[in-house]
């Protein structure tokens, strides 16, 4: 049985009232250990009292900005540190995002995000970001960006221009962290987020699995984000992209697929009212595990053929799957095959 807190769970692991923010250790590991047809159940009445289960979200990621990164993280493909073919780009044209984000609407996402290589963005480079937010959200969409860290100052300017999430993730557990990056604290990370919060904007924040972190690493990862004083309205759960030239492929051990059910499901029980979001990786997915991770409580992808530099599913293969599960998606009314959204050059 797990320990009775201020906002309870029962025997189940069923939260009342509001999300909780004070999970400990044992308590993600006794849910992560349950047996399989339990932990699912628990997961499914939890997603089934806060979201439409049989509904995902379909958003649509653009790299604005690609490579010449000067942070070091282990993993990216966009590094200046490592050797990994990708060349350094300037800031795309703002009718070029926007033309992109408007054959992404078409082929049905209901939001937009723009990321950048930066390590923070120069304000001058920021202008420039606002007018595409500003542009996007003309569109109809839901906006997002991922630039990097960002100053209060700077996070209210895109607030203003229109932006609606801010999307700055944790990557990891506080600590496998300074095996991954050295160039940047999860401190500075959380600092950001607290700057989008403050400035208004809601939280995009998740992290990546199989770098060669252990189980208690992806967990740590979960009560990192769980007992946030507010938790990200939108958490992505990437599997790390193979990437020639980073030290993670030294590391690197791809998750076995029930293992990330589990974590899936431990994530929408611990946050029961964020959306999480298949992100990176899902081309090494079968459909049967995609299938699982809905019920586990997943509810969002991403659509296009690339993310930022590695591979997507293509559109047609998501409606084709989320049809065949007698799921609903913004992809039900859209033309088909007309998105390929590419990293810039």
């Amino acid at each position: 049985m797990m320990s009775t807190a201020p906002d309870s769970i029962d025997d189940n692991g069923n939260t009342f009232g509001q999300p909780r923010h004070n999970w400990t250790r044992p308590e993600a590991q006794a849910l992560y250990d349950l047996p399989f047809a339990d932990l699912i159940f628990q997961a499914q009445g939890i997603h089934r009292r806060n979201f439409d289960p049989n509904h995902v979200e379909t958003a649509s990621l653009l790299s604005i900005k690609t490579g010449g990164c000067p942070e070091d993280c282990g993993y990216c493909s966009q590094s200046a540190h490592y050797d990994t073919d990708i060349k350094a780009t300037r800031l795309m044209d703002q009718s070029a995002v926007v033309e992109t984000a408007r054959r992404a609407r078409d082929a049905g996402a209901s939001r937009f995000c723009m990321a950048a290589a930066w390590r923070n963005p120069k304000d001058k480079d920021l202008d420039r970001v606002c007018e595409m937010v500003s542009a996007v959200k003309g569109l109809g969409m839901e906006t997002c960006a991922t630039l990097g860290m960002l100053t209060e100052d700077q996070a209210r300017r895109l607030q203003q221009a229109g932006l609606d999430f801010y999307n700055h993730n944790v990557d990891t557990s506080p600590e496998f962290y300074g095996r991954i990056i050295t160039t940047r604290t999860m401190q500075d990370r959380i600092d950001t987020l607290g700057h989008a919060r403050k400035a208004g904007l809601k939280v995009c924040c998740g992290g990546i699995v199989g770098m060669g972190e252990q189980v208690g690493d992806r967990l740590g990862m979960l009560m990192l984000l769980a007992n946030l004083t507010v938790h990200p309205e939108s958490v992505p759960i990437n599997m790390w992209n193979e990437v020639k030239g980073v030290p993670v492929n030294d590391t690197a051990e791809r998750p076995d697929p029930i293992a990330l059910v589990r974590l899936i499901a431990v994530a929408r029980i611990m946050m029961p009212k964020s959306v999480v979001r298949l992100s990176a990786g899902r081309q090494y997915m079968t459909d049967e595990l995609q299938a699982l991770c809905f019920v586990a409580g997943a509810n969002s992808i991403f659509i296009g053929d690339v993310l930022l530099t590695t591979k997507n599913p293509q559109t047609d293969r998501d409606a084709n799957l989320l049809g065949r599960l007698g799921m609903t998606s913004k992809l039900d009314a859209a033309a088909p095959a007309q998105i390929a959204v590419q990293a810039a050059v």
